[in-house]
């Protein structure tokens, strides 16, 4: 039955392949991987148009700020209101205000303006002074209480312009613009005009915006963002001096050390949940245990580096544990082989290996908090107007200051549009340091790094 089946069967005709032509299932599969690397190209260029875009949208907006208009002219000090008594005492001297100053710098501006050929079309010759910064008569002052000889003298000085000249150098304030607003009208561009052709007016780089101080919402030409930078330079200072050596200690115990038992896992996954916690509630934590409890000053650079600290900790702990995870086990049992304790396989051998990484996680932690502004919110460092330097190590780690990001924060609420110019040419400066802080991260992983 079974050889009279087989011998009635038709044959099969033999299939002709080679493997030099792809079958059609070949082709299906390769045309899914050419797809699917297609799809990936794609991606990777859609982020980087978008990248581009955000970079070029920030530095159109914020390269204006750092530079700003100045307006030059000699300011005759008269000695009969800067010094009645005549004796050059700079403590008789300091009694006239900086009120007193404004009508002498209004009477050296109109002779300025007068002597250069330049026609004044105001009814009331006082309303020049809206065309420089309100910080004038401060300038002035301080200029004369540092230098009472100067008393009597014709002097020349170089003071901001208001924000609404300078917008308007900038290309950010047209006449359309002024037809409703109070502070300056076309006139006045009429005035700034013939000032740029006579040479008193011009644009120059402001160092003032990368070194200076804040300054009120009146004065947005001379606000700066170097005492902000000073504060996040010490509270940066409290986070590595705090979050290396306890993220590191926890994560050589946590991988080396510990048992494993369910104490360890628990405390392993609440340190990846604390990793994912929004941080406006590490914010919420600073502001009750450090500033309510333990009755630290509020605002303070030490504060804000404690409440980062604890930010910055799940980070920490864990790109080190990744980091001696990679090491290979057989380093750790080659050293033990030798003799050496565990201790000493751990110090002399693991952890100069896993260095790079822990290194590299470490800065890449400490670029974050340095972003950082949610925390800062809550413990009073957007509030406050970051005006003076601090006079030392101390009073820059206990004296209330702010940091970049919450100046920016503070710079973008308020309604100026010059201060709006400022917050982005901040954000150029916090991209500045992130960057040269992932740079130091990428050089301190290759000159650390070892082979096996």
């Amino acid at each position: 039955m079974t050889d009279a089946t087989s011998a009635g069967a038709a044959p099969r005709p033999a299939r002709s392949s080679s493997i030099l032509e792809q079958d059609a299932r070949t082709r299906k599969r390769n045309a899914a991987e050419s797809r699917f690397k297609m799809y990936g190209i794609a991606a990777i260029g859609i982020g980087i148009f978008f990248l581009c875009v955000l970079l070029f949208a920030i530095v159109r907006n914020g390269i204006p700020a750092f530079t700003q208009t100045f307006i030059t002219a000699e300011i005759a000090l008269p000695g009969d209101r800067l010094d009645k008594t005549g004796n050059r005492d700079p403590e008789e001297m300091a009694k006239v205000s900086t009120f007193g100053y404004k009508p002498v710098i209004v009477d050296g501006l109109v002779r300025a303006l007068e002597d250069a050929g330049i026609e004044i079309p105001f009814e009331d010759k006082a309303d020049v002074e809206k065309m420089i910064s309100a910080a004038a008569p401060a300038q002035v002052r301080d200029t004369v209480l540092a230098n009472p000889e100067l008393v009597g003298q014709t002097v020349e000085f170089r003071f901001l312009a208001s924000s609404r000249v300078d917008g308007y150098e900038k290309g950010r304030v047209t006449r359309g613009d002024l037809a409703r607003d109070k502070n300056l009208d076309a006139e006045h561009l009429d005035v700034v005009d013939a000032m740029k052709d006579a040479g008193m007016l011009e644009r120059t780089f402001n160092w003032d915006f990368i070194f200076g101080a804040d300054a009120s919402e009146s004065r947005p030409e001379q606000a700066g963002i170097g005492v902000a930078m000073l504060g996040s330079f010490f509270m940066m200072l409290v986070v590595l001096a705090l979050a290396l050596p306890i993220g590191v200690a926890a994560s050589i115990y946590l991988e080396e050390f510990a048992p494993k038992n369910r104490w360890t896992d628990l405390i392993e996954v609440n340190i990846s949940n604390l990793a994912a916690v929004p941080s406006i509630v590490f914010g919420i934590l600073g502001l009750a245990v450090f500033i309510q409890i333990a009755h630290l000053p509020q605002s303070a650079p030490l504060v804000g580096g404690l409440v980062l600290t604890l930010m910055t900790l799940p980070t920490v702990i864990i790109s080190t544990r990744a980091s001696l995870k990679a090491v290979p086990p057989s380093i750790r049992d080659a050293a033990l082989g030798v003799g050496a304790s565990k201790m000493q396989s751990t110090f002399h051998h693991v952890l100069p290996l896993a260095m790079p990484g822990i290194l590299t996680g470490t800065i890449i932690g400490l670029a974050q908090a340095l972003g950082e502004t949610a925390p800062l919110l809550l413990i009073g460092m957007v509030g406050y107007i970051a005006s003076n330097y601090p006079d030392g190590v101390v009073s820059g780690f206990m004296d209330p200051n702010s940091a970049m990001p919450a100046q920016i924060y503070e710079w973008a609420k308020r309604a100026d549009p010059a201060y709006y110019e400022r917050a982005w040419g901040g954000i150029i400066i916090l991209l500045c340091f992130l960057m040269t802080m992932n740079i130091i991260a990428i050089i301190l992983r290759r000159r650390f790094e070892r082979r096996w």
